[in-house]
């Protein structure tokens, strides 16, 4: 388990999650909410005055996809954004993590905690992000590998299985 904190978001068409782990990488902990700002990019901007703050070494977007694995406009969205993280800080390290159910998750452990969800819509969006974020630690730990892909990586070369002579 590689150390450092790192930042896990959520990314929505109204709003951003942002959930923080310690430095261990134990514990996701949500952080804050961004008004999501697709046109100005003050959000992409506070994700990363708090990775500067904080000394973060990955940013965790959550991505978004069906049950089925497929992606729609909703995981279109989430990969532009981590785009324009990485547009705004080149060389900062930006994962895209698989993220089904942790909406669903967050709504549920709001509930059972007596919270509102309909009164504390940005709180659930940071609740997503930590799980999101939670998840991809409990991944490293258990293989030794970042869980997700890297955005902005190359993408592996495929070979084929067929070798010439000589070379």
């Amino acid at each position: 388990m590689r150390r450092g904190v790192r930042v896990g978001v959520d990314v929505g068409s109204v709003r951003v999650g942002i959930a923080i782990c310690d430095p261990d990488g134990l514990i996701a902990t949500p952080e804050a909410t961004f008004a999501r700002d697709a046109g100005g990019g003050t959000d992409l901007r506070g994700v990363l005055d708090l990775v500067d703050e904080r000394g973060a070494i990955e940013v965790v977007v959550g991505l978004p996809r069906s049950l089925s694995g497929d992606e729609g406009a909703a995981a279109q969205a989430a990969r532009d954004w981590a785009a324009g993280l990485l547009r705004l800080r080149p060389g900062i390290a930006v994962r895209l993590v698989d993220e089904r159910l942790t909406t669903v998750g967050a709504h549920r452990a709001m509930r059972e905690a007596g919270v509102s969800t309909r009164r504390s819509k940005s709180v659930i969006d940071s609740q997503a992000a930590a799980m999101i974020l939670q998840v991809a630690l409990d991944t490293e730990r258990a293989t030794g590998a970042p869980a997700g892909s890297a955005v902005g990586g190359r993408k592996p070369r495929h070979r084929s299985g067929r070798r010439t002579e000589g070379h």
